[in-house]
């Protein structure tokens, strides 16, 4: 029997993990203070650049010659070029004090700083901005596109009852997170669209809903399964908030606010409250999406909700911006990163054919669920053949639609029985009426 060596033992590999660990925050935070230095450094050129122009009189020539003179004596220093010198100028003329400066603008990255000086005009849009992107992480495409669409007029401006059914401090934040109106420019719909043809497109592009939503949200499910007194609901989307420590139900409707949605949407709330909500989470939150809403009908709408919920706005655009296109994962990416996304599509499309073939046929009351609408159609003898293995696969479509985990194998097979069956649908449909 070989015995390690002292080298190769747990003691070693722990203390080898320790160092590497050590080291890789040691680095990280020489990274920051090298670029918080640099970033004082071309703060103050800029200062002093702008105080001589104004003392002596000199005008943008000056620029060029200190560009020239700085970079024969620092051949070996980037960023003295006469633009980035003008950058700096503008920087120190945009924010003047330095300890904001210190404090805020100087834990960007320098490329952050040019999109804030370029961006904007106003001082106070540009400090909200730069604590937003230190905050949240942004990186320069992710704030290029917050800021072209306007997050900071849309931040916390939903009309909602939170001062009124939440505790002070979670009222306030839960207020600062919900925007009006949602930016959803990254979606290709026309106008005419359904609502689950919005809710499969914001799923198609989760993560730039998560980007538009804000920080916090985690994703729980669409069309998530909750029984009440033996009648089946489905929630749109349902999101589970990291700071406020609550569930939050968000339902899309492609028309104005009506009042008769506050009344859906304190059901569901008491639902999950009831349902899903831990001892130690806070109360559930609802938002309503709508195309369009009247301001004085939502404030009566909410005014005696005992329940905490916002009405918000949301735009549509043609086009991907570009900025953020970056930062949008590839479909290969993507299906690494949902693996089970596939399930929910497919669940999507079969609902929307059921939808079409019951309405083709006359068939107007039709059940919700596609277990209720498979036995309706073969209690009239049009609905394609099922098998305990057909059965297993939708169960699993409800499943990952739910949240739940499913192994990948499973899913695998799952989606091919499922692809199946719809293509069979789609021919019964094609076909007519038995």
């Amino acid at each position: 029997m070989t015995l390690p060596t002292p080298f190769e033992g747990e003691s070693y590999a722990n203390l080898l993990a320790e160092l590497k660990e050590r080291i890789r925050a040691a680095r990280l935070k020489a990274a920051v203070a090298v670029n918080r230095e640099l970033i004082l450094l071309y703060w103050s050129v800029g200062r002093d650049i702008l105080t001589r122009q104004e003392a002596e009189g000199w005008g943008t020539r000056v620029i060029d010659r200190l560009a020239a003179d700085l970079r024969r004596d620092f051949p070996e220093m980037t960023g003295l070029s006469p633009r980035n010198l003008k950058y700096m100028r503008a920087f120190a003329e945009a924010f003047v004090d330095d300890e904001i400066v210190q404090q805020v603008v100087a834990q960007l990255p320098w490329g952050h700083i040019i999109k804030l000086v370029e961006g904007l005009k106003d001082l106070d849009q540009r400090l909200w901005y730069a604590r937003q992107a230190v905050e949240h992480g942004w990186s320069r495409a992710v704030l290029a596109h917050q800021i072209e669409s306007g997050l900071f007029g849309r931040q916390g401006k939903a009309l909602t009852n939170f001062a009124r059914t939440l505790p002070a401090p979670q009222s306030e934040l839960a207020q600062e997170l919900i925007k009006d109106p949602y930016s959803f420019d990254f979606l290709s719909l026309g106008p005419k669209i359904s609502e689950r043809e919005l809710e499969r497109a914001l799923l198609e592009h989760l993560r730039a809903v998560i980007l538009e939503l804000g920080k916090g949200f985690a994703f729980v499910a669409n069309q998530y399964h909750l029984e009440v007194g033996g009648h089946d609901y489905y929630l749109d989307l349902l999101f589970y908030h990291l700071h406020l420590r609550c569930f939050v139900i968000v339902e899309l409707k492609i028309e104005e606010f009506k009042p008769e949605f506050a009344g859906k949407m304190n059901f569901y709330l008491s639902a999950v409250d009831d349902q899903l909500r831990h001892v130690t989470d806070a109360p559930s939150i609802g938002i309503i999406l709508c195309k369009g809403k009247n301001e004085v009908i939502v404030e009566y709408a909410l005014r005696d909700s005992a329940k905490p919920m916002g009405v918000a706005e949301y735009r549509l655009s043609a086009a991907l911006p570009e900025p953020l296109r970056a930062e949008l994962p590839t479909v290969a990416e993507f299906a690494r990163e949902f693996p089970l996304m596939s399930l929910v599509e497919l669940r999507i499309e079969i609902e929307r054919e059921l939808r079409s073939l019951f309405e083709e046929r006359g068939m107007i009351e039709h059940p919700l669920t596609i277990r209720a609408a498979l036995e309706e159609l073969a209690r009239t003898g049009t609905a394609p053949a099922r098998n305990p293995e057909l059965d297993a696969a939708l169960k699993l479509l409800n499943q990952a639609a739910q949240g739940f985990n499913v192994p990948l194998d499973a899913a695998t097979a799952a989606a091919e029985l499922a692809a199946a069956f719809l293509s069979e649908l789609r021919a019964n449909r094609s076909s007519g009426p038995a």
